[in-house]
């Protein structure tokens, strides 16, 4: 995809349109309208726009529990979405997913997932059918800093380097696992040289520079169509809220969180770089503004939708308990 003034405009809008996504969720979580638990990502939008705007309708997603731009960048409609985390009959997974399982196959969107690392196995697989098949889909395999070390993460990596499979393994590395920051957790912090070990190019990236993280994922998505095999990005970035919403926070330190939000956002960032190029102010609030009210618009139909049946609660699992003669 070409990189003009054009596209640069999309970037920024799809970055308020993640960003205007989970400030609301956030705001009607704490209000008592959402079900369940609510992850987001404030802070990270170029970590996902930048690689995921750069995807097609046939390619594939695995996200984590903190997924929602994953999600919605992929082609998901944000009326559904919200309608997911409010548990109402009409959301994606019909209201019994939430915010961390959700998925829409026809956009090749492979659920969230609230197991850390589950992903991977799953975007193995998917794109050990895609080689298959030969065709030139691609798998992109969202995780974490706190999810890196888990076994299924290396698994998957070291599968598909040996094969060469298409995916393009994204770590967005938001400093910490839950609380935990990644300098207590993992003796090298410099994660992206962990690819070397699978036989497969490694590129560690401000996650905070959309443009930067645009480069980054178009040299790995032309590598992988082209049937070169996956590759691994580290984007460095940070999250604003919480691990979860509503949860205390005190164990980052409160000067941190200011400076990457007044000195790092990613959007902040990528206006002046508009506006630098002749990009009126006037422009960007405007994008920002439309963003809010569409947002508003699909929370506000999400919240007219009726709520799961209760006769309904055995649809759609492995066993019908009551065909085995036992009772819940």
């Amino acid at each position: 995809m070409e990189m003009n003034k054009d596209t640069m405009l999309d970037l920024y809008r799809q970055m308020w349109r993640m960003r205007s996504f989970e400030e609301l969720a956030a705001t009607e979580f704490k209000a008592g309208k959402l079900q369940g638990f609510v992850h987001v990502g404030v802070g990270e939008e170029a970590s996902t726009v930048g690689v995921i705007c750069q995807a097609r309708l046939t390619d594939y997603t695995t996200a984590t529990h903190r997924g929602h731009g994953v999600v919605l960048l992929k082609g998901a409609e944000a009326k559904l979405m919200y309608a997911e985390l409010g548990g109402r009959a009409t959301g994606l997974c019909k209201g019994r997913g939430g915010s961390m399982h959700m998925a829409d196959l026809e956009k090749g969107i492979l659920g969230t997932n609230g197991i850390l690392g589950a992903g991977a196995p799953i975007a193995m697989g998917v794109a050990l059918g895609i080689k298959y098949k030969k065709l030139d889909d691609v798998v992109f395999c969202y995780f974490g800093d706190g999810q890196s070390n888990e076994g299924g993460i290396h698994e998957a990596m070291n599968m598909a380097g040996a094969l060469k499979l298409p995916i393009i393994f994204v770590c967005t590395n938001n400093q910490y696992g839950m609380w935990t920051p990644l300098t207590k957790a993992s003796a090298n912090v410099d994660l992206a040289k962990r690819a070397e070990g699978y036989g497969i190019p490694g590129a560690a990236v401000d996650g905070n520079d959309v443009l930067a993280v645009w480069e980054s994922a178009g040299v790995a998505i032309d590598r992988a169509r082209k049937g070169e095999g996956p590759s691994f990005l580290e984007l460095k970035t940070y999250r604003y809220y919480p691990h979860s919403v509503g949860l205390p926070d005190p164990w980052r330190p409160k000067e941190e969180i200011e400076e990457w939000r007044t000195t790092r956002d990613p959007i902040d960032r990528f206006g002046k770089v508009l506006m630098a190029q002749d990009v009126k102010q006037e422009t960007l609030e405007a994008i920002e503004k439309e963003t809010v009210d569409e947002m508003q618009e699909a929370f506000n139909w999400a919240m007219q939708q009726p709520f799961p049946d209760v006769t309904q609660a055995y649809q759609d699992v492995y066993t019908n308990l009551a065909v085995e003669g036992r009772t819940v």
